[in-house]
């Protein structure tokens, strides 16, 4: 019989179930505590209960383990000094959309030489998680493949659906199962409607293929997640993060019974793709809320030990530690000085 399945297929390698990775490196108690107390205070945020202002910030994506462990003891110092009006929350991020090809991330390709050892990725993405968490800084992540929070989600406090699979059935459908905070990005042409359209579905039962904790193939049904937002990044018409973008974003959230407040990602289109713009970007925001305090409760920021980014690849030993091999990032002591700069702007909301 001529065969008709599979004739693109070179490998198909099994992985180790969530199950086994998990039980490798279990969630300890006082971890999990402090998971827990992370997603309760980011919820809080969002409502309006609590009127700090969340900042998710970190590297574009993780691709050094001791240089984002760096990164973490650094972030853990500071945002202990700035934790009465700034919520801080770290960037982990290990899956990243391409939108044609190049590196897909600490998961899929953690030896940075294209022999995709997943399951090594797997466990080296959930290690760098505990590491953070046990650092006491709540974490942040893109959660762009469907399986992955099996292996992760213990160890996250808040995620984003991206610009590039915010339209995504697929991810509409995961987000209304996951157990954190979810933050939907505006699409790439600048579409809002699609972001809030996907609010709409992840906030609604569902019924999907996932993966069980054995590592079955299984039909997950949802209750529907109640804490999805809005992050404006921008698109291919430029910039929506001036007043007038906020305002009409905020409508649009009303109409369909969100509350109208949301994140800027003060990077990507926002920022021109140009990295020494995000500190503009953050400023026109603060402004903004100086008139306009409920219309946001966030801010993103792409941040490394070093400014600006390296080409890749090349070989892992060439790499300059501390350097973004994706998007380029502001240094540390730009980042230092500007959650200094918003934690005295936003004395404003904190003290009236």
């Amino acid at each position: 019989m001529q065969r008709l399945s599979d004739l693109h297929i070179v490998v198909n390698k099994v992985l180790p179930s969530p199950m086994e990775v998990v039980g490798r490196m279990p969630i300890t108690a006082q971890q999990a505590d402090f998971v827990s107390a992370s997603r309760r205070d980011l919820r809080n945020i969002i409502s309006g209960e609590d009127r700090r202002l969340l900042v998710l910030v970190g590297p574009c994506s993780i691709h050094d383990i001791e240089a984002g462990r760096e990164y973490a003891e650094r972030l853990a110092a500071l945002s202990r000094k700035l934790s009465d009006r700034l919520c801080i929350v770290m960037r982990v991020y290990f899956e990243k959309p391409r939108t044609a090809v190049g590196w897909k991330g600490l998961v899929m390709d953690p030896h940075l030489d294209g022999s995709c050892d997943i399951a090594t990725g797997l466990g080296m993405a959930r290690a760098f998680l505990h590491d953070v968490v046990s650092l006491g800084v709540p974490t942040a992540t893109e959660l762009l493949d469907p399986i992955t929070p099996q292996y992760i989600a213990d160890f996250i406090c808040w995620s984003a659906i991206g610009a590039r699979t915010v339209e995504s059935q697929t991810h509409r459908q995961m987000a209304s199962g996951l157990s954190m905070p979810v933050g939907f990005k505006n699409a790439t042409d600048g579409s809002v409607s699609a972001a809030v359209n996907a609010m709409k579905a992840a906030r609604s039962q569902q019924t999907f293929l996932g993966i069980s904790p054995e590592g079955f193939a299984s039909a997950v049904s949802t209750e529907g997640n109640p804490d999805c937002h809005l992050i404006l990044r921008g698109g291919s018409q430029g910039p929506n993060y001036h007043a007038d973008h906020l305002h009409q974003a905020a409508e649009l959230l009303r109409k369909q019974n969100f509350r109208g407040s949301m994140i800027v990602d003060c990077s990507h289109a926002n920022s021109g793709k140009d990295h020494t713009r995000q500190p503009l970007v953050v400023d026109s925001v603060l402004d903004t809320m100086q008139q306009h305090p409920e219309q946001v409760f966030g801010v993103m920021l792409e941040s490394n030990l070093e400014a600006g980014n390296q080409s890749f690849p090349q070989p892992k030993e060439a790499l300059k530690y501390g350097v973004s091999i994706t998007d380029a990032c502001i240094d540390w002591e730009t980042t230092e000085d500007l959650l200094y700069k918003m934690h005295e702007k936003m004395k404003f909301l904190t003290s009236s």
